[in-house]
């Protein structure tokens, strides 16, 4: 299927409330992307107006040549001729129905013949291994079991496009886990375009080939998963994707001092050059060591009273005051040291994030200008 395309799209709703406000987007074909952002951020409304549930105000929908909405041209495909199969986050299944009635019934609504339907349904019920409960009803079956049968129903129908609402927010961590495994697995063998709207950052990361983040309406940014994470668009991005968030530093002028103004000068940016907004580095990359000895010579470095450390099993997560400044860094070593114990905390130059006032991304680093004197100490 071609790419899917909104072009200068808008959604207001009544009073004037903008949901989604010029929203410029290309899915690619055989992608698998999802839409991330905070409750409210309009993806879902984007994801209703693809699937044609929702009109949009203004702008323009089209898949390949094909116009799908466009209120200036007069032009509306209703949803069940756009090819595209849709799971809510309520799995919707009938409670009269079977696993195998369920699964069976978008091909009963087409009038596929009895043979070939059972054959379908039965087909999309082992790719999300649950063939073995084709005979129970919904009221038999975990709230796993279900997610997989209402994902079932909609590849039975096999769809160009997959368009899924937050479909894992309902599950346990386990579940939810196992799920993301499924639906991985279920893109790369059916090679099927994937939109995928969720407030996960982790659901997006570790199943997305393309993450658009929205807030507020808006487009943020667009780019492949690692990518996103490696160099974020904006103030916005960096801190929403990555958990623990990004450890954000306000500059307070040209030249500030404490921790923003270490970081800075460490990164070439003095106040003749224009000094950016804030400097970020995130926590998995700000490393610990015992003594100022074990610093590598090119790293930025600052002694870091402990606060709090807490484990998590595989790693800890470690609350710093470095200059002042409340910090956070993941270490999967056992950091062997409680409250108000002081540490030396350093990271590379390429961990650190520059943005300007307006929260949009300034050069990371600076090759150009060595660091100052000093200023890793």
């Amino acid at each position: 299927m071609p790419a899917i395309t909104l072009s200068g799209v808008v959604k207001n709703y009544a009073g004037g409330h903008a949901a989604v406000k010029d929203l410029d987007l290309t899915v690619p074909d055989g992608s698998f992307t999802c839409l991330l952002g905070p409750s409210g951020c309009g993806k879902t409304t984007t994801l209703r107006m693809i699937a044609g549930l929702e009109q949009p105000t203004r702008g323009e929908i089209t898949v390949g040549d094909r116009v799908l909405d466009s209120v200036e041209r007069g032009v509306y495909v209703p949803p069940e001729k756009r090819a595209m199969g849709l799971v809510f986050q309520n799995y919707a299944l009938w409670p009269h129905l079977t696993v195998r009635g369920n699964t069976e019934f978008g091909l009963r609504m087409r009038k596929v013949p009895a043979a070939e339907r059972a054959a379908r349904a039965k087909e999309a019920l082992e790719k999300v291994h649950v063939a073995d409960c084709m005979d129970r009803y919904p009221s038999q079956l975990s709230g796993g079991q279900q997610q997989r049968v209402a994902l079932a129903r909609m590849l039975a129908v096999d769809p160009d496009v997959l368009l899924l609402d937050e479909p894992l927010s309902n599950l346990d961590a386990r579940l939810r886990l196992e799920m993301r495994a499924e639906l991985k697995r279920i893109h790369e063998e059916t090679g099927a375009t994937i939109v995928f709207v969720t407030h996960d950052q982790m659901e997006a990361m570790t199943m997305a080939t393309h993450i658009a983040v929205m807030s507020g309406g808006e487009l943020q940014q667009v780019a492949p998963p690692m990518e996103m994470y490696a160099r974020p668009a904006n103030r916005f991005v960096a801190e929403f994707v990555g958990s623990p968030p990004m450890n954000i530093v306000p500059a307070a002028g040209p030249e500030p001092g404490g921790l923003a103004g270490s970081l800075l000068r460490f990164a070439g940016k003095r106040g003749d050059m224009g000094a950016p907004g804030c400097a970020g580095v995130r926590p998995e990359a700000l490393r610990l060591a015992r003594e100022a000895g074990a610093v590598p010579d090119a790293a930025w470095s600052e002694d870091a009273v402990v606060e709090t450390v807490l484990p998590t099993g595989a790693s800890w997560t470690v609350e710093l005051r470095v200059l002042g400044t409340r910090m956070f860094a993941i270490t999967h070593d056992d950091p062997e040291a409680g409250p108000g114990d002081t540490l030396r905390c350093w990271t590379r130059p390429e961990n650190l994030h520059l943005f300007a006032e307006d929260g949009t991304r300034t050069t990371a680093w600076d090759e150009s200008v060595a660091p100052v004197s000093g200023a890793a100490s």
